[in-house]
């Protein structure tokens, strides 16, 4: 489809603290940003990219960082609304409808499909981890990994967006959450089973490799990223705190004991930016050269549902998957913008899943 716009809505509000929040979306339906390790922003911070269902179904927007205007790029029947990532550039957004690969650009909404991935199921069944089917971008945007159900096995594709050719270049039980390393296009997080998650590839897929091994038998690890200019993979070992994997050499190392939930880094790899949960303490920031025992900065309270009774009890993965009550777009995934000086984030206090943006304080 074309571009179709909609009128800005958005409105500024400052909370109990004196922290500036911009709320972008105001529509009475379902409203987030693709997650919270996949950029909202492109570089140059033109536009913010969302998802709304006020069509009826996800589609993707763009909000103009001018006018505010939200601008409606997609109109399909099928979008995997979690699946979408925006090229750096800001040249393209990538996602995933039916059993296909396309991409639109937000200057014009035309869209194009990049590949045909044929009968496949696509993800596993569920709505948290590999089956929530988010999609990994290189930084350069040549590089888009997708992993595809098929089976009892999942295929990890590997589209060069360049060359526009799609080969299959690994084969695993699980592969959920892959995130190209920022500082190396041939590096590849994912997360296996809930029981052996944390997994490192090149783009060949001949050196897989397993990264952690859990150290107690209801251990949890989960919400790994990769932390820009250090070459090394954050986790969150819930609720105990976070942890750090250096790739080249496997050392892992406690950086933190503060419960973090979903905790992203700003570009520099020196602040993490994360939410709470079981109790929710609100949206905090944590300097990841500080010391073990330091208490983060309180940011803001999104006063998310953050729906997951599932997190409130001990790992309960032990015995295979289980079913979860989980509706990401209750969860906020707090994420820096590219200058670091914004967060945005989801939350569905006023009662419908909405996107904000709050300014950091210098």
């Amino acid at each position: 489809m074309s571009r179709h716009v909609w009128p800005a809505e958005g409105k500024i509000f400052s909370d109990e603290h004196g922290v500036v929040v911009r709320q972008v979306t105001t529509h009475p339906s379902i409203h987030h940003h693709p997650f919270f390790f996949v950029e909202s922003f492109d570089d140059a911070m033109r536009h913010l990219v969302f998802l709304s269902h006020r069509t009826g179904r996800p589609n993707i927007f763009i909000e103009d960082q001018q006018s505010h205007e939200l601008i409606q790029l997609t109109e399909e029947e099928s979008l995997a609304e979690w699946s979408v990532i925006p090229s750096r550039d800001g040249r393209w957004i990538y996602y995933i409808a039916g059993q296909a690969g396309y991409r639109v650009s937000p200057l014009d909404g035309q869209a194009e499909c990049l590949v045909d991935f044929g009968q496949a199921e696509m993800r596993e069944k569920g709505m948290v981890g590999a089956a929530m089917g988010t999609t990994a971008l290189s930084a350069s945007g040549r590089y888009w990994a997708v992993p595809v159900r098929s089976g009892e096995i999942t295929r990890f594709w590997m589209i060069d967006t360049i060359r526009q050719t799609a080969d299959v270049f690994l084969e695993r039980p699980t592969i959920g959450h892959p995130q190209f390393c920022p500082d190396d296009e041939d590096l590849i997080l994912y997360a296996g089973p809930m029981t052996d998650r944390v997994w490192v590839t090149n783009r060949s897929g001949t050196m897989d490799r397993r990264m952690h091994e859990r150290t107690r038998d209801l251990q949890w690890i989960t919400h790994e990223v990769w932390r820009p200019r250090h070459r090394s993979i954050l986790f969150v070992d819930w609720p105990n705190g976070i942890g750090e994997i250096d790739v080249p050499t496997g050392e892992v190392r406690q950086i933190s004991n503060f419960p973090a939930w979903h905790g992203a880094p700003d570009r520099g790899g020196t602040r993490l930016v994360c939410d709470t949960n079981f109790p929710d303490r609100g949206l905090h920031l944590i300097e990841l050269a500080a010391t073990l025992n330091a208490e983060p900065m309180f940011i803001h309270e999104p006063e998310a549902s953050s729906m997951g009774a599932h997190w409130a009890r001990p790992f309960p993965y032990g015995n295979g998957p289980v079913k979860v009550y989980a509706p990401q777009h209750t969860h906020p995934h707090p994420r820096f913008s590219p200058d670091g000086r914004q967060v945005v984030f989801t939350s569905d206090r006023t009662g419908h899943a909405q996107v904000y943006v709050l300014s950091m304080s210098e």
